[in-house]
């Protein structure tokens, strides 16, 4: 009985500690929990049976089923719940919890782009007397701000439309399989980025992931 308490506080320390994430998606998945509820979630006992989780001030049983024979099962049956959990909510087992800004060539694709989007914003941008076209200089080469104003509709509409198509698949496709939480700071910082520099983003998302996997992998 007395190792069975000592491996029952190993076993709570350690989720608390280090797998708080898999806490949260036992209560989305088995007692149907928001994530914004169940990111505060904290383990506070376990049976042979069940789970006690906590979470924005309200206890949850989570079911072990079937239960245990021995408490030496519980880090083979904790990961296989945190398995099923991931795909039944279609997340990844890495979680990215930063923000990373360009770099190098993504900083000077960021900057084209800013500057891309601030000038065909406006027409008028590409007319002689406009902040723009005095700033930029455009005055030294009138025929290619002739030719920017004629095409300002369609780079505009093709800029930011699939910029936005972007924004909108990495919410799905990155953001969400990857636990960044909705209108999260870390959210917010990598939709705008998109919403501006576009597909290098995903680009700069993925090696975060790799390098994250290759430290999982290297912890082992």
């Amino acid at each position: 009985m007395a190792q069975d308490r000592s491996n029952i506080a190993f076993t709570i320390t350690h989720m608390n500690a280090n797998h708080q994430d898999s806490l949260a998606s036992y209560l989305q998945v088995y007692c149907h929990v928001s994530s914004r509820e169940a990111k505060s979630a904290r383990l506070e006992d376990i049976s042979l049976s069940d789970l006690l989780i906590s979470a924005n001030g309200t206890r949850y049983t989570v079911p072990i089923d079937p239960p245990m024979e021995s408490f030496s099962e519980s880090r083979t049956r904790l990961v296989a719940m945190h398995k099923e959990c991931l795909e039944r909510l279609g997340r990844s087992d890495i979680t990215i919890k930063e923000y990373r800004r360009p770099e190098g060539k993504e900083l000077l694709i960021f900057a084209v782009c800013l500057v891309g989007l601030i000038g065909f914003c406006r027409r008028s941008n590409f007319l002689p007397g406009s902040l723009f076209y005095e700033t930029v200089g455009l005055s030294s080469v009138p025929a290619l701000a002739d030719l920017f104003y004629k095409t300002q509709p369609f780079v505009i509409t093709t800029l930011a439309g699939s910029h936005a198509v972007e924004a909108s698949l990495l919410t799905v496709k990155r953001l969400r399989r990857h636990g960044v939480p909705v209108l999260s700071l870390v959210w917010c910082a990598w939709v705008l980025n998109n919403l501006i520099e576009g597909f290098t983003v995903w680009v700069r998302f993925d090696r975060m992931v790799t390098e994250e996997r290759a430290k999982r992998e290297h912890r082992k």
